[in-house]
Order: structure tokens, then sequence, then C-alpha cells
């Protein structure tokens, strides 16, 4: 919920009580980080944390739009290897808490976007790992235009869906 009047505007970004009364259990935020990404079409991951570093996430848009995906990676789940996809966008004063097991990209909507990410566990370099953004299992539609978009040499080079469960059977 956003608080307005003539002077500007306030918006909540975490509540622990909004948290508990659904039926989250109470997370403590280990890290928070500030994302910004400059131009449309800027694809990051998918990254993944494996266990004992899987991270659950708060992602909180503050400028522009960013569409994130989520890949269930949780080897004893009923949806795993499904993917749920939102438009974060400061406009919706939304914001999307994901728990651990999870694989995790965005791509850029507009320019200039920036996020907030809070994380309820530390980064490990050692524990990181990916899927490939496009793989053709998981069939996502990154709304991508043109078919021209940026991406890091690491996020390019991850391996499929089909490799990471083959390597890892899930989190």
């Amino acid at each position: 919920q956003v608080y307005e009047d003539n002077r500007g505007a306030v918006r909540r970004t975490f509540d622990t009580d909004e948290f508990r009364n659904a039926g989250i259990i109470s997370t403590q935020w280990f890290q928070e980080s500030y994302s910004h990404t400059h131009k449309k079409n800027t694809i990051r991951g998918l990254h993944v944390s494996l266990p004992p570093c899987m991270e659950g996430k708060l992602i909180t848009p503050i400028r522009g739009e960013m569409l994130w995906v989520v890949v269930d990676v949780r080897k004893n789940s009923k949806t795993f290897g499904s993917h749920l996809t939102i438009i974060l966008s400061n406009r919706k004063n939304n914001s999307l808490y994901v728990p651990r097991g999870f694989a995790h990209g965005c791509v850029s909507l507009t320019d200039d976007c920036d996020l907030v990410i809070k994380s309820d566990n530390a980064f490990s370099e050692t524990k990181s790992t990916g899927i490939r953004w496009n793989d053709s299992d998981l069939a996502i539609d990154w709304c991508i235009t043109n078919n021209q978009y940026i991406i890091s040499e690491r996020d390019s080079q991850y391996g499929s869906y089909k490799e990471f469960c083959e390597n890892h059977n899930g989190v």
C-alpha cells in the first residue's frame, strides 16, 4: 500500500505482520542489494543457489518494469520444473516474495530499472549455478522485442534445465 499526499509518498517494502498473515514463516533478512539495469531487454539469470546456501528473496521494484521469472527446482515439490512470471513495476507498487528452492531470472522491460532485493541467506559464489535462460524444455516467454537482448557471458553459458536436473536432481 502506498500512502500519498502533496509532499510525496511512502511505501512499506516489508512488514512482518503482513508476512505472518499471509502464512509465510517469519523471515530474517540477511542481505539487501540494490540492482540497476541500464537498458531494456537485459537478461539476468536463471540463477540457482545450491544447499546449504539457498536464498529466499523479496524483490521490490523502485523504478521501471522487470519481468521476473521463477522456476521451481525443489526436488520433492509437486510443481517441480514449472515456472511463474510476473511483471514487477513501480507503477503497480508490487513486490514478489520467493522462498528458497527456486531458480531466478529477469528481463528489463524498460530502460533504467531499479530493484531492492532482500535475501534471507548470504550469497555464495561456490554454491551458485544456473540454467540457460532460453531453455526449450522450460519454454519461458521472456517478452523480448526484436530478439535483441543483452546478457552476461556467464549467464549465456549456463547449461540446460535437463543438465541441471542430471547434475543436481533439484535442490
